[in-house]
């Protein structure tokens, strides 16, 4: 099924609707905006409409009771396999009962290394605006911008750079050297020192 204007419309309104009133974690910010703008970044780093329909549904699994089965019915395999690629829960999770943060980052870092390109460049996206929204929020309200997240900031930092490392080399060097630079700003705007593996 080839993705095109209308699917990307249709994209759009499957999302809105089945992530409904969610809001940007800690914000009154709909959620269908980080949506648009992950499909927005797509399209701006040279993806095409298959890709940017992918990214307007690239939350709907983890995030929702859609299924991913739902997904491929709906907008065919290629945006399903991008959106499976993207979703960082387990069949057996749900929204309200996931795996601890940790465990679940671990298991997408080991996926995140061997996805295809085309799923890479959504990812990269995805990951490009949630940590341009957080540096926002860092220099804006300070420290204080943390607490809405699940882990401490040692450990974010180990996993935004662990996430530039691991598209190195399937997405444009650009978006790559974006998402390194944005790992050190965060490190810079905390005060973080990086969590290791065998810290435990």
């Amino acid at each position: 099924m080839a993705a095109d204007r209308h699917t990307l419309a249709r994209a759009l309104e499957f999302a809105a609707v089945a992530h409904g009133e969610q809001t940007r974690k800690g914000t009154t910010i709909p959620y269908v905006s980080h949506l648009l703008q992950v499909s927005g970044l797509v399209l701006e780093w040279d993806g095409d409409l298959e890709q940017a329909t992918a990214a307007l549904l690239h939350d709907v699994v983890e995030d929702t009771p859609v299924s991913l089965r739902e997904v491929v019915e709906a907008f065919g395999p290629g945006v399903g396999e991008i959106v499976g690629d993207c979703t960082d829960t387990g069949a057996d999770e749900t929204p309200g009962s996931k795996r601890p943060w940790l465990l679940r980052k671990r298991g997408y870092l080991d996926k995140l290394r061997s996805v295809g390109a085309r799923s890479a460049l959504v990812i990269a996206c995805d990951k490009l605006h949630n940590t341009s929204t957080l540096l926002v929020d860092l220099e804006l309200h300070g420290l204080e911008t943390l607490g809405r997240f699940n882990a401490p900031a040692p450990k974010q930092l180990w996993y935004f750079r662990s996430v530039a490392a691991a598209l190195r080399g399937r997405v444009p060097d650009g978006l790559q050297a974006l998402l390194a630079e944005h790992a050190e700003r965060f490190a810079a705007l905390t005060g973080a020192v990086e969590w290791r593996e065998d810290a435990g």
